[in-house]
């Protein structure tokens, strides 16, 4: 029995775009975050990339995209971007700027076009595990794929 995989503003773009990725379905786990996903689809965590919504004083929202094992400096990343802080948003501001459920936010077709921040080091991946626009649906693609597409700034903010 073959699984039913669900179209997505992410599906809906990379197939528009004729772009070559992996699909995998799993069970959803509330507040697991990437250790239960890369669990889940016995993954390395360190492949598998959080799209996290975040946003400045002034509540200028962007998108960064980390390590699944790593974490986010919000120190480094205002400094980078010359504002006074830099703090993740709450979970129905996330969805108000994307369109998607916190646990299923992909930077792929999100509501509105936000900056997008990727941490350097994703790119030295050769596949990458991101969300697939749904929660319990990831997407594997090249990690070349994000650049060509979203244009995303490279930043050094994570740390472990």
């Amino acid at each position: 029995m073959s699984e039913k995989f669900p179209i997505t503003p992410v599906t809906r773009l990379l197939d528009g775009k004729k772009i070559i990725y992996g699909k995998h379905l799993y069970e959803y786990e509330e507040k697991g975050g990437t250790r239960a996903s890369s669990m889940k689809l016995g993954v390395d965590e360190h492949t598998v990339i959080k799209t996290i919504v975040m946003e400045d004083e002034t509540k200028k929202p962007l998108i960064v995209l980390m390590h699944g094992d790593m974490e986010i400096s919000t120190k480094n990343l205002a400094r980078f971007l010359g504002v006074k802080t830099i703090n993740p948003c709450t979970p129905e501001v996330a969805q108000k700027h994307t369109g998607y459920l916190v646990g299923g936010t992909s930077p792929f077709g999100t509501k509105k076009q936000l900056p997008i921040f990727m941490e350097k080091t994703i790119l030295d991946l050769e596949k990458i595990y991101i969300n697939g626009g749904k929660r319990g649906f990831l997407i594997s693609i090249n990690p070349q794929i994000i650049v060509d597409i979203l244009k995303p700034t490279l930043v050094e903010v994570g740390y472990r």
